[in-house]
């Protein structure tokens, strides 16, 4: 019988992108309330990450890159049944299940920062605020910022948009974690472990 073998399949800047994101969006959720700096430049590091993986998506290793593992609901759909008919395919890389939670995170991602930017830029800071002054004129917007206790109209909406797209994608962490739980059961394999040493096993029993 074959000896299972190492097949690297995370690249470095895979693995570092993943636990970056990690760390950057739970510091991020953790301050929003009460520690404002921080949870600014731990959005801004979300983006940057979220930005960099898209250019990695297609130029990165093989596996990292987007054609390897982003499929037709077909594919995913024929995935799900084989679970269902407790005869789980395989993949190196990304399931179809898996591929299409990375995109859903990566675009629910984009849209909590996105809306964080907004936020922001209520408050006159950060890269969206002068975009924000150009659309009423300097004397107005000074009117309007003194009747909204110095925040500009909007606030409250963007605010409560950013809350509940944070809160979204915190769920589909629980969702995502779950699965690799679930994808670890059935195939037999550290999903987590092979996340930080890159490696996944095949051949063997």
């Amino acid at each position: 019988m074959p000896e299972k073998r190492a097949v690297l399949v995370w690249d470095i800047v895979v693995r570092v992108f993943h636990w970056s994101l990690v760390v950057s969006f739970f510091v991020a959720w953790l301050s929003e309330d009460d520690f404002e700096t921080l949870h600014v430049y731990a959005g801004y590091l979300v983006l940057g990450l979220i930005s960099f993986r898209l250019v990695w998506g297609l130029v990165g290793s093989r596996y990292a890159r987007f054609s390897s593992f982003v499929c037709g609901f077909d594919k995913v759909k024929a995935y799900l049944g084989s679970i269902i008919a407790g005869k789980p395919e395989h993949y190196l890389g990304h399931n179809p299940a898996g591929g299409l939670m990375i995109v859903i995170m990566l675009i629910t991602l984009f849209a909590v920062s996105f809306s964080g930017l907004k936020t922001y830029a209520t408050e006159g800071k950060g890269p969206l605020a002068q975009a924000e002054i150009t659309l009423a004129s300097p004397a107005y917007a000074h009117d309007d910022e003194r009747r909204h206790g110095g925040k500009r109209p909007g606030h409250k909406f963007w605010e409560e948009v950013h809350e509940l797209l944070a809160n979204f994608m915190l769920l589909l962490v629980f969702v995502h974690v779950a699965g690799v739980v679930v994808s670890s059961l059935l195939h037999r394999e550290n999903l987590v472990r092979a996340m930080v040493d890159g490696k996944k096993y095949i051949g063997g029993e």
